[in-house]
């Protein structure tokens, strides 16, 4: 029970690193999501192609592997520099990874969301003058959103059990190390798995109802 205690700001510490990496890839990874899928149904074949290889590139990666380059590819390779503090800094190359693979499966599923959209409100919106980002942003993207609001909620939990995996791009090694210390401790790794699931559970089903409450209540009606 000591070593437990001894250890327990240090797996809160771990546990709130998650919830802040999480929050900055939902965010991130809508956007870019967005983008992506724009990319995928835009009538330009250049872009369509981009947006495809993207997609089947990213997804078809482990996370590990784009952690692993977001650290030595963009911080140490190319010296991209986000903030002067290191951790600062690890943290934000570590979220751009996080954020570009969650994309890839957010696109996807807002794709099978455009699709459930009647090909006859594009071929209207066409018919009184609207262009296609036009008839995007306005009619096809709101429906999709609405569509798939479910899938979105499975991608965000995946994506913050995910985070859990941050430290394969070097972030937070320190606390991983403590982590790492605490469960060879004899007596202590059993209280500590039944904590973190805990604490996981507390942020996952939360999002997970309430996910599922917003797809009922904004269901579009065909």
């Amino acid at each position: 029970m000591e070593d437990l205690i001894r250890y327990a700001p240090d797996l809160a510490q771990g546990f709130l690193e998650n919830v802040k990496l999480s929050i900055v890839g939902a965010i991130a990874s809508l956007i870019l999501g967005t983008v992506l899928v724009a990319m995928r149904v835009s009538p330009t074949p250049v872009l369509r192609a981009a947006g495809t290889i993207y997609v089947n590139v990213v997804r078809n990666t482990p996370l590990t592997l784009v952690l692993a380059f977001s650290a030595l590819g963009l911080s140490d390779t190319l010296g991209l520099v986000l903030s002067g503090e290191p951790r600062t800094n690890s943290f934000w190359i570590v979220s751009m990874g996080l954020s570009a693979y969650t994309a890839a499966f957010v696109c996807e599923a807002l794709r099978s969301g455009i699709n459930t959209v009647p090909m006859g409100q594009a071929e209207a919106a066409r018919a009184i003058g609207l262009t296609f980002t036009q008839s995007l942003t306005m009619i096809i993207l709101p429906q999709a959103f609405r569509a798939v609001i479910a899938p979105l909620g499975s991608v965000m939990i995946a994506m913050i059990k995910n985070s859990t995996v941050a430290v394969a791009g070097g972030f937070a090694a320190d606390i991983a190390a403590n982590m790492k210390e605490a469960f060879d401790q004899v007596g202590a790794s059993i209280p500590i798995f039944i904590g973190v699931v805990i604490a996981f559970m507390a942020v996952t089903l939360p999002i997970g109802y309430l996910t599922g409450y917003l797809a009922r209540r904004l269901a579009v009606v065909r």
